[in-house]
């Protein structure tokens, strides 16, 4: 379970693990959207993730808070990616550069990279009450439960070096 606000690097984790592991990746963005931008509604979208949450094996990277509680209930590790405003900023702004006009690999189909004032004001409102739920996840974690509160691209680096390539998959 990898959780973050936009640009925090949730996605190229998420990639990164299940290029490691062989776990399937889920990504809430394809849940989140319909192709061309649409969005989907809100019991559409929380029935999709808790059919992509009950099957065995998964990285599910995202928010979709609402299914916070079952997903952390079937998983062995959370991941919560808390990068610092700036360096989010920077990023989003080179992934729509690096994209623009074209889907990236973690979106829906046919939704091009854009730029979006409401996106940016969107994440400049929610730099703090973003953290609040994913911080709640990290304390209530017992012994069962592998978790990361990671603050820097160094510790994600740190953390991606102890995922062991799995040949098997």
């Amino acid at each position: 379970m990898i959780l973050g606000q936009p640009g925090s690097g949730k996605s190229t984790l998420a990639r990164e693990m299940g290029r490691r592991t062989g776990l399937p990746v889920v990504h809430v963005d394809h849940l989140h959207w319909k192709p061309g931008w649409v969005e989907r509604d809100r019991d559409e979208k929380i029935a999709l993730a808790l059919a992509e949450q009950a099957k065995p094996e998964w990285i599910f990277e995202g928010s979709l808070s609402v299914t916070y509680e079952d997903r952390f209930a079937r998983a062995d590790t959370i991941i919560f990616l808390d990068m610092p405003l700036p360096l989010r900023l920077r990023r989003v702004v080179w992934r729509t550069l690096r994209h623009y006009g074209r889907t990236r690999p973690d979106m829906q189909e046919n939704c091009p990279e854009r730029f979006s004032g409401e996106f940016y004001k969107w994440i400049w409102d929610t730099r703090q009450t973003g953290k609040r739920k994913p911080m709640r996840l990290i304390a209530a974690a017992g012994p069962d439960k592998d978790a990361h509160h990671l603050t820097s691209p160094a510790q994600v680096r740190q953390y991606l070096a102890t995922v062991p390539v799995n040949p098997e998959r």
